[in-house]
């Protein structure tokens, strides 16, 4: 049987377009290198495991307004073997520069041996913008609400799975934040968004945040300036920290 092989365009009929009409060669997309386990080029390193000029001091609060109180003081938290570690007491830290979309990549470990359960093992948090909270929490083996585990948007999305390492290792955390967008009059014309990787496992997914982080009621919005802080939580346990960059990133303009 021959084989059928394509017409020619009758007349009257256009010819498909040729490959070319369909290429996009601008604008050029700028050149990040990225070493192998390293940094991206154009990422701000806020943490490489000594030097601790990018924090400052911030007090420690579950109020949004009583950041305005926030001395900028340098911080009381420590370095040792080149992690950064909380002084339970000393409260929270900042960064000093403020960011609004970003890629963040941090590295946190829990205490070896836990001493408390629930909630009260090695308990922090790490806040977008000051008021977005993902979790850290010991959840290897330590029941709690899910909507507060390990790698939950607290109080607000638990995780698709729990992805924790046992008490004392090291662990990943990676984030796709989306800052929300406001009106001129406060209104919320885009609610944050946030996909976390937890150790390289998908454990949040294009979530939508419902407003800031609260212990005590339901989250709302309250406009703030479109770049804010980047905030890591004493919560009164010696959780460590290390390997933190974070990469400014523009939306698609259809976002």
């Amino acid at each position: 049987m021959p084989v059928a092989s394509a017409s020619a365009p009758r007349a009257g009929e256009d010819a498909a377009p040729p490959p070319s009409a369909t290429e996009v060669w601008q604008p050029v997309p700028p050149k990040v290198d990225v070493p192998a386990g390293g940094v991206p080029s154009d990422a701000t390193v806020l943490f490489a495991g000594s030097d601790t000029d990018a924090w400052e001091h911030a007090e420690a609060s579950e109020d949004t307004d009583t950041r305005k109180m926030d001395d900028g003081r340098p911080i009381g938290w420590k370095v040792m073997d080149g992690a950064l570690v909380v002084t339970p007491g000393s409260g929270d830290i900042r960064t000093r520069e403020a960011f609004g979309d970003v890629q963040l990549h941090l590295e946190f470990r829990t205490l070896a041996q836990p001493t408390g359960d629930g909630q009260g093992a090695s308990n922090s948090g790490v806040f977008l913008m000051e008021r977005y909270e993902l979790q850290v929490l010991d959840s290897y083996r330590n029941a709690t609400y899910v909507n507060g585990q390990a790698a939950s948007v607290y109080k607000q999305h638990a995780p698709l799975v729990n992805a924790s390492r046992p008490p004392g290792e090291w662990q990943s955390y990676d984030v796709l934040f989306l800052a929300p967008r406001f009106a001129a009059d406060g209104r919320v014309l885009a609610p944050a968004r946030m996909t976390v990787f937890h150790n390289g496992v998908l454990v949040q997914h294009d979530v939508a945040l419902r407003g800031s982080t609260v212990y005590q009621g339901q989250p709302e919005y309250e406009a703030h300036a479109a770049r804010q802080p980047l905030r890591l939580q004493d919560h009164g346990d010696p959780v460590a920290f290390r390997n933190i960059w974070i990469r400014a990133i523009a939306r698609p303009v259809s976002q």
